[in-house]
């Protein structure tokens, strides 16, 4: 078993990762065990080459759409947290918006399920954190409702 931490959007992470059988393993996260399936093996990064003022730079590639969004600073408001990792498949609420105990603020996708994530109170969503497409770990804050 290997063990790991992990810092995700100022939250810490101790997972362990037990023996992968085919293209399964045995990974602990928090101390909650979860059978996983492994899609590929990730190669570690190689290190970028250094170029010297006088070479000339290489042509450059098209620039790749990024796909997670990154961390917006703290705002005004009680958060709205992920109860689990997933990735936002829909939102259905803007900044400014009036929300009601039980709307629906956004659909997310967790453990090839769609959950609807709900306001548990009244309020005006004062600050959205997330965006479609963006993958979210637990605990994630995800819209502020003043």
């Amino acid at each position: 078993m290997k063990d790991f931490k992990f810092k995700i959007n100022g939250n810490l992470y101790e997972v362990s990762v037990g023996a992968i059988e085919d293209s399964m393993a045995e990974v602990i996260v928090n101390g909650q065990t979860h059978r996983v399936e492994v899609l590929s093996e990730v190669e570690a990064p190689k290190p970028k080459p250094v170029i010297s003022p006088a070479a000339k730079p290489k042509a450059t590639e098209p620039a790749v759409a990024k796909t997670v969004a990154e961390p917006k600073a703290a705002g005004k408001g009680k958060p709205v947290m992920s109860p689990l990792p997933g990735l936002i498949l829909e939102m259905k609420v803007k900044e400014g918006d009036i929300v009601k105990k039980g709307d629906i603020l956004l659909v997310m996708e967790a453990m090839k399920m769609e959950n609807n994530i709900l306001t548990e109170f009244d309020g005006t969503i004062s600050s959205v954190k997330v965006s479609k497409g963006q993958a979210v770990m637990q605990n994630d804050v995800l819209v502020e409702i003043a």
